[in-house]
């Protein structure tokens, strides 16, 4: 059984969009079918809900290590039309589909056409959410 996962509402919502819309066109079938997996067995977290700072969420950046080849790399998770960087990885890519919602800790397996990958999330190095509470205290200081 897969680990329990954490979306906050408003990602899940606009995440249901794009699959609709996406499927509607017949685009990246393959990969909306994925990602609504993932949607259905996610706990989604109300917008009042505060979703812990550890929480791969959309548009955090996160260090994960393959534990087959040590190998440690840093992934922006973005939306599909979002500009990338380098290190960007959209939703609709196996990988980001993989780590959405995970937390610090989790080990994620993920299928490519080698077999599977073994991910572990090391650390989250940003959350949008964890970033907009620590300036709302901030602010209110």
């Amino acid at each position: 059984m897969r680990d329990r996962i954490f979306i906050t509402e408003a990602d899940y919502e606009q995440l249901t969009q794009i699959v609709a819309g996406r499927r509607a066109n017949g685009i990246d079938a393959p990969y909306l079918a994925e990602l609504e997996q993932e949607l259905e067995r996610a706990e989604v977290l109300s917008n009042g809900q505060q979703i812990p700072s550890d929480i791969v969420t959309m548009n955090s950046t996160v260090r994960l290590r393959d534990l087959d080849s040590d190998e440690v790399r840093e992934y922006a998770l973005v939306f599909p039309r979002q500009n990338r960087d380098i290190n960007a990885v959209s939703v609709l890519a196996p990988i980001g589909t993989a780590i959405l919602g995970y937390r610090v800790g989790s080990v994620i397996e993920l299928r490519v056409p080698k077999g599977v990958r073994r991910l572990e999330v090391l650390e989250v190095l940003f959350q949008p959410e964890a970033a907009a509470l620590r300036s709302g205290e901030a602010n209110a200081a």
